[in-house]
């Protein structure tokens, strides 16, 4: 089995995007935009996870996606990109998005109107960027985001939380051992061997929050 080694240019990156999102909230607003396109496919990914396929109908990825960029937007004020990475700034946003859909799905309200519309969807989408959609509809046709999403869905549950609490949302495995109840070795060891296999199968580790 190959070994994940440390890549300088993916922390190079990771740097490069917390200095795309600190000029950004400083004031350069065309910077959301790039940071909008870096995180997108890991955003995207994530939520091809977390949304089961029964429910694709009324909650879909996009919609996630593009919804977020709207939220972070508007609230783009309360990143304090001194004491939190962007990717992990984001992922909250977009928890909080996933939440408030989840649970609109089981009001009674949204029951009744699904029911005499097929096409009802939980998420709203209002005022979205022309860019924004642009980026999320390339995103949704990229092939390997399918495939790693698909291969996510057969690791077993804990590899499959670390991989999204650590992975994609960049929490730290300190964090990540909590949540999970593991020693914090135990983490490391399975993030390494994560990692591992994702490199052999040819992967898109930069998903990764180790690249933002």
């Amino acid at each position: 089995m190959s070994v994940a080694k440390p890549d300088p240019e993916r922390d190079d990156e990771r740097v490069e995007t917390q200095e795309l999102a600190a000029r950004a909230h400083a004031g350069e607003s065309e910077r959301f935009g790039e940071l909008y396109e870096r995180i997108a496919p890991s955003l995207y990914t994530w939520a091809e996870i977390r949304i089961r396929p029964d429910l694709r109908q009324w909650v879909d990825p996009s919609d996630v996606v593009q919804e977020v960029w709207c939220r972070a937007w508007k609230i783009f004020d309360s990143f304090d990109p001194q004491t939190v990475t962007f990717r992990y700034w984001v992922f909250r946003v977009a928890k909080n998005v996933l939440l408030e859909a989840f649970r609109k799905l089981e009001s009674p309200t949204f029951k009744a109107r699904s029911r005499d519309a097929a096409d009802s969807r939980a998420l709203e989408l209002a005022d979205v960027p022309d860019s924004a959609t642009a980026i999320t509809r390339r995103v949704a046709r990229e092939e390997s985001l399918q495939l790693f999403a698909k291969w996510v869905q057969t690791l077993d549950e804990d590899d499959r939380m670390l991989l999204v609490h650590h992975g994609l949302e960049g929490l730290s495995q300190a964090e990540v051992a909590e949540r999970l109840q593991m020693g914090r070795e135990a983490v490391a060891k399975r993030w390494q061997r994560l990692l591992a296999r994702v490199v052999e199968q040819k992967l898109p580790r930069e998903l990764f929050s180790a690249v933002q």
